[in-house]
Order: structure tokens, then sequence, then C-alpha cells
């Protein structure tokens, strides 16, 4: 099916979907003056109208000829109008089907309800089909409004998640020691440099040992990261920057002329975490020495426990070598290769350090409290998580991808200190 044709049939079922939500727009302002019935007429299918020419525009302009912060924010546009519409139209739903009973019951009991759509209550109250219209209009506007406020505060945001975590196995020369963690910055979403250099100057403040970043450094293409080449490189720490891939950074994502246009992107992506100073770890491992002592770090490409996501990594390539060191820890982009292998088969691995989640980059976090659409498909998705004596700590990412903001789930900057006590 090609591109034009699927881009057709979405605009079909999307057009369907705004003709039965203006039911509820069309109910609301029946009683309302003929001016304000126009008002609400032309913002609606306004909106409408520049949903369909974002949609239909790729048949004759591809995205990627268009300016970035063109393509980010219009398309984010589009997809939150969609989705305030979906919401919106389950509670036209419920009123359909109330409708449906009433009519029903109308039949069976006799004489029929010819106007159950004007039933209304005594006094000033409103029906409740009424009721439920507005319900629609309001659970619509909900959504909107805080994506629109996810994008205007949410996505730069960063937060700083102190932790310590103890393993009674950690040579004393490394008690204390302070790691950093940061993933999925996501380059090509972000249209200025300005927000990624503010991060970077709250990283260099905590002052870690070390620091380590677990995947996602671009959407699809290494050409991302030119806009951040010199602010990446201010990232440094006394113990080094050690990094691995995540899922994007594979390329997997667009279509390439060539199978050797699509390898060299891979390699040019990993000589830009060189020419950053960062340590790319390819299923390999690295002792870290402190004093005398020493402790396994490990690293390893994308592996995908779930939604098919790919499997690259090598787990037993990167631990061989590693049995005689009294702590491992591992970085691996995707949370669930944790469940799916590492705690199965790599019971000495102390701890993983994940990404990839996003948390969905929505969801509500207050104390004692926590949810995201994310732990529907991943059961470590967000925070420390522990089974036995293996931990995992899934930071929720510095960037964002698709939708260009963050509500409730922000943007994470981890900092873990290690005790032995």
């Amino acid at each position: 099916m090609t591109l034009t044709i699927r881009i057709i049939i979405v605009g079909i079922l999307l057009l369907l979907i705004d003709w039965y939500f203006y039911q509820a727009v069309s109910t609301v302002f029946r009683g309302a003056s003929l001016a304000r019935k126009n008002i609400a007429f032309y913002i609606y299918w306004g909106f409408t109208v520049v949903s369909f020419i974002v949609l239909l525009t790729p048949i004759f302009f591809p995205l990627s000829n268009w300016p970035q912060y063109l393509r980010v924010y219009l398309i984010a546009f589009m997809v939150m109008v969609i989705i305030s519409k979906l919401i919106g139209s389950l509670f036209l739903l419920m009123d359909d089907i109330i409708r449906l009973f009433r009519w029903l019951a109308g039949l069976i009991a006799k004489p029929v309800v010819t106007n159950s759509v004007a039933q209304t209550t005594n006094g000033n109250k409103i029906s409740r089909l009424m009721f439920l219209n507005y319900v629609a209009l309001g659970m619509a506007a909900l959504p909107f409004s805080s994506l629109i406020y996810g994008m205007i505060n949410g996505a730069y945001d960063y937060k700083v998640r102190k932790l310590k975590v103890v393993l009674p196995n950690l040579p004393a020369s490394f008690n204390g020691l302070k790691i950093l963690q940061i993933s999925d910055i996501h380059s090509g979403s972000f249209y200025s440099t300005n927000h990624v250099a503010d991060a970077i100057e709250i990283i260099l403040k905590q002052k870690a040992d070390i620091i380590f970043f677990t995947g996602d450094l671009v959407n699809n293409r290494a050409t991302e990261t030119e806009p951040f080449m010199e602010i990446f490189s201010r990232i440094k720490a006394p113990m080094g920057v050690y990094s691995i891939l995540g899922n994007h950074d594979y390329g997997d994502y667009v279509e390439w002329e060539s199978a050797e246009a699509k390898a060299k992107n891979l390699n040019d992506l990993k000589h830009i975490h060189a020419k950053v100073g960062w340590k790319l770890l390819m299923n390999e491992h690295v002792a870290l020495r402190k004093g005398e002592e020493e402790i396994a770090l490990i690293g390893i490409e994308n592996w995908g426990g779930k939604l098919n996501f790919p499997k690259y990594g090598n787990m037993k390539k990167a631990y061989t070598g590693t049995e005689k060191y009294p702590v491992k820890l591992l970085l691996s982009h995707d949370p669930s290769h944790w469940n799916k292998q590492v705690i199965h088969h790599y019971k000495d691995v102390d701890i993983t350090f994940s990404g990839h989640t996003h948390g969905f980059q929505f969801g509500v976090e207050i104390p004692g409290f926590k949810w995201s659409p994310s732990q529907y498909v991943y059961k470590q998705w967000a925070g420390l998580y522990k089974e036995n004596n293996q931990y995992i700590y899934v930071n929720r990412g510095l960037g964002f991808l698709g939708y260009p903001g963050r509500v409730g789930i922000l943007p994470e900057i981890t900092v873990m200190e290690l005790s032995n006590v």
C-alpha cells in the first residue's frame, strides 16, 4: 500500500471522527444565537482543515524536507487535535448508547418516545444527554490543554533525581562512587541547542565521578548530532563517560538509498561518540579502577524483549571475562532485557542502567503514587526496581520523541551513589 493511499484512508477515518465529534459541538450550541453558532462552526472546522492540510502535505512535500521546527510542532498539533477528539468521542458514544436504550425501551413500552434528544429535567437542571455532550467537550479540551502545557513547560523541565544503592560486595575504594546517568537525548527532536546546553550545565554541576549514557543519541540519522557536537563534548567526568546504542541509533526507522548508506550512518554515529570523548561499549566490558581495586562495567548493544525491538546485543560476549570482578554494572538500553535475560542467566550483575521508555512522556508522579501508560507495556518503566539482589534503574530520558513535550513524566538526570553499607 503506497503512502498516498494510506494517507487517504487515514484522512477518511479522521473525517468520520470529526463529523461524529461535531455532534457534541452542535448540540451544546443548539440554543445559542446564530452568530455564536457560526463562530463555533468556523473554529471547529478551521482546526480540522489545518489538520488535514498537515496530513496531506507529505504526499507532495516529504517530511524530511520540512524545516525541523515546523515538522515537529505542526505534527504535534495535528496529533493533539486527533487525540482530543478521540477522547471526547468516547463520551459521545456513551450518549448514543443511552439514546439507543431509550429508543428500544420506547419500542417495547409504547407509545414510542419520539423526542428523546429534547428531553430535559425541570428547572435549571440540564438533561443527562446534554450533560454528556458538555463532558465530551470538556474531556476533549483537557488533554489538548495538558499537552500544550507539556510542550511549553514540561519538555525542558529537567529533574535531577538522586538516590543511594547499597551493594555489600562493593570494594572499599568505590564506596561513595557517584554515577550520573542520562539517556534518550534524541538530538533530532531539538530545534535549538539552547535547551540541550542548559541540561549539560546541570549535569556538570553534579560533579559525578563517572557518567553513563544509555542510548538513543539520535532519532534516525547521525547528522542530527551536528549542531550539538561542541555541547556534547563538554560532558566529562574524572572516571570517564561511557555510552551504548539504543534502538533508534541503528537507523532502522527510515528508508535508506542502500544498505551501504545505512551501514555508513551507523559507523558515523560510532565515530561521533569517540569525537565527543565518550567510550562506546559494543558488547564488551571494561574494568573500572580505583586504587588497587576494580569493578566491571558491561555495555551491550540494543536488546529488545518487547514489541519486536531489535536484538543486536550479545550479552554472553560482553559478560565473558567479568567473572572475577566483585561488582558488575550493566548498560543496556531496553529495560525488558533485564526481565528476559539478565535476572535469569546473569545473576551476579548487580545493577542494570536502562532508558528507552521515556515513561511515555505522559503520566502522574506524586509522592506515593506513580502512573503512566508505559506500565502496561514495561514492568520496569521509570526509577529503581529490585529483584532478589539485582537492581535496575530506568532513566526517564533527557529528550523526547514524537510529541515535543512531557506531561507529568519530566526529563531526567539521574545521580546514583553506590555504598557498601
